[in-house]
């Protein structure tokens, strides 16, 4: 899979984040999540692949284009016979997050970047439109520390794993009215918080690289980016759980639903019987390949944001094979007409 879709798929991403940064400090963050959402799926329709959105804009009715459910590739055509090969055809689940931090490319704020993960038929748990708590930390932590521990708990232990004092260790939390008691709890433990505003998905993949200066994840967040960083991680080695949250007193808004009870009964209906049910990385994905591709938006810890130039825009992306073990970042010039100039650095 990574030798037919790697390059591609960096494309995919890099297409939406460029689309999207032409957007960025116009306050207009409906538009730079539009945009980008045409541009990836333009570009996935050119793969030769079968692939199938298990997580995207949201359902059918809500979302025109990589809605839940939708084909997408050049073997989804009506006439994909013509183009495609069955015994060659690479038939693959997508998770897509084609404007992670749209408020974040609104306000010309950094951290947003276009990012998707990619896996097997069936490689990816179909995550329904809820809220995740999740706890991400180095793969020197993995296994050692629980989501169902306090978060004084997990900083002991991730400070033993890291030899490193708790004093020494940052943690990034959602800048939510729900985190309240839990900045409070991180705080009185001697650990430094770092609050943001969205994007959770960066912060979480960049617990595995060390020298990020980001050290834990903690907190709730969509459930939809939980697997997309779960992919990652996965593929890092780092240690990420994520527990589905149901209840719209615990979150505090009226997103998923009105009523614990009728989202229990939503989430039956998709086959999840245990709603309560941890899941660490390798069951969020679970296929056999796993490929993870971002590409920045605006600046962040990871990646650079898209710069234009006069005939073009120079972007950084990162991709993440379990199959290769390899973090690849791509440093790449579009040229657009005939550029001027082509900036080295």
């Amino acid at each position: 899979m990574e030798n037919t879709l790697g390059l591609e798929i960096i494309e995919v991403v890099e297409q939406a984040a460029i689309a999207s940064a032409r957007w960025m400090g116009k306050g207009e963050k409906n538009t730079a999540d539009h945009v980008a959402v045409e541009a990836m799926r333009e570009r996935m329709n050119k793969i030769y692949m079968r692939g199938r959105i298990v997580i995207g804009e949201g359902e059918r009715d809500e979302a025109p284009m990589l809605y839940i459910g939708e084909e997408v590739g050049i073997c989804t055509r009506e006439d994909a016979k013509a183009y495609c090969n069955p015994d060659e055809l690479v038939e693959i689940d997508i998770a897509v997050d084609p404007c992670e931090g749209t408020n974040l490319v609104a306000y010309g704020q950094n951290g947003s970047m276009a990012v998707l993960a990619i896996s097997e038929k069936g490689g990816l748990f179909a995550a329904p439109d809820f809220y995740m708590k999740k706890l991400a930390a180095p793969p020197a932590a993995k296994n050692h520390i629980d989501i169902n521990k306090s978060a004084t708990e997990n900083l002991k232990i991730i400070s033993e794993c890291m030899n490193r004092s708790v004093e020494e260790l940052v943690v990034v939390v959602m800048d939510r009215p729900r985190h309240t008691e839990l900045i409070r709890e991180i705080r009185q433990a001697g650990a430094r918080v770092r609050l943001i505003s969205d994007g959770d998905v960066s912060a979480a993949i960049s617990c595995a690289f060390s020298g990020s200066n980001i050290h834990v994840l903690m907190g709730i967040g969509a459930a939809p980016e939980g697997v997309i960083s779960a992919a990652a991680m996965r593929c890092l080695g780092g240690h990420f759980q994520g527990q589905l949250i149901y209840d719209p007193e615990v979150v505090k808004t009226g997103l998923i639903g009105e009523s614990k009870e009728g989202n229990i009964a939503r989430l039956k209906e998709m086959g999840i019987t245990d709603p309560d049910r941890v899941y660490n990385a390798e069951e969020l994905a679970s296929g056999k390949t796993v490929l993870f591709a971002a590409c920045g938006i605006t600046p962040g810890t990871l990646m650079e944001g898209v710069r234009f130039f006069k005939g073009g825009a120079r972007t950084q992306s990162l991709v993440i094979s379990n199959q290769s073990q390899t973090a690849r970042f791509v440093d790449t010039i579009h040229m657009f007409d005939e550029p001027k100039t082509i900036q080295l650095r």
